[in-house]
């Protein structure tokens, strides 16, 4: 049974998610600021947090900030009508898992949770395995059917991201800003040059690709 908590002010907005989620068979609570969440998160556990950004008194980044001191591995999801990178980055950094912008479809929604779920999974495993590929981030090792491949931190850490986030595109500068960190002087090529690398590495691999996102990044591709 999936428990989810909603946390958002727009009463008729909260009901309409909780409606639809409950429909589709997951188990919902809701709160309308984030003192009621924090109440209710002490006197339940839940598998997913879906949280506006936008609420009076504690805004979703606070909020984010505080469970994050709590529970380091539930998944957080912001459903805002803020579409600003500046909120996106501050609610990333704080430890945020997806960000939606309002307005949303409601399938889509349902498929975010379910997919940042699966992600959630792997980070209690802390392994991801796609088809012959195993990647351990407790050892920072990649193996191609238990044969090892040599990576660097660096190397392993972006296509451990890519693989976390199948299909999502992620802009050079969004991982010169996680890999590099924001005061590095470093070009955004040095993103090209570390994909180019980590290609090579597994140019005999079918069950995955990194692929280019012309104009933007790049994004992996799951085969199977």
């Amino acid at each position: 049974m999936v428990k989810v908590l909603i946390v958002e002010d727009d009463h008729d907005f909260n009901r309409i998610m909780a409606e639809y989620l409950n429909d589709n068979g997951l188990t919902v609570s809701s709160a309308f600021n984030a003192h009621e969440a924090y109440d209710i998160l002490y006197n339940d556990l839940f598998n997913i947090i879906i949280t506006d950004v936008m609420m009076p008194e504690i805004d979703g980044i606070e909020f984010a900030k505080t469970v994050r001191k709590i529970n380091e591995t539930i998944p957080i999801l912001f459903v805002t009508a803020k579409d600003d990178l500046q909120t996106k980055q501050a609610g990333f950094r704080v430890g945020i898992d997806d960000y939606m912008t309002k307005p949303i479809d409601l399938t889509e929604l349902y498929l975010r949770i379910k997919a940042v779920l699966r992600r959630a999974n792997i980070s209690q495993d802390k392994k991801i395995i796609i088809g012959n590929v195993t990647l351990d981030s407790d050892a920072l090792s990649a193996k191609i059917s238990n044969q090892e491949v040599t990576l660097t931190v660096r190397e392993f850490n972006i296509l451990y991201k890519l693989l976390s986030y199948p299909n999502h595109a992620f802009s050079r500068a969004q991982l010169l800003d996680e890999f590099w960190g924001m005061d590095t002087s470093t070009n955004l090529r040095a993103v090209d040059v570390y994909i180019t690398k980590i290609r090579e590495k597994f140019r005999e691999v079918q069950d995955f690709e990194i692929k280019t996102i012309r104009g933007l990044g790049y994004k992996a591709v799951i085969n199977i």
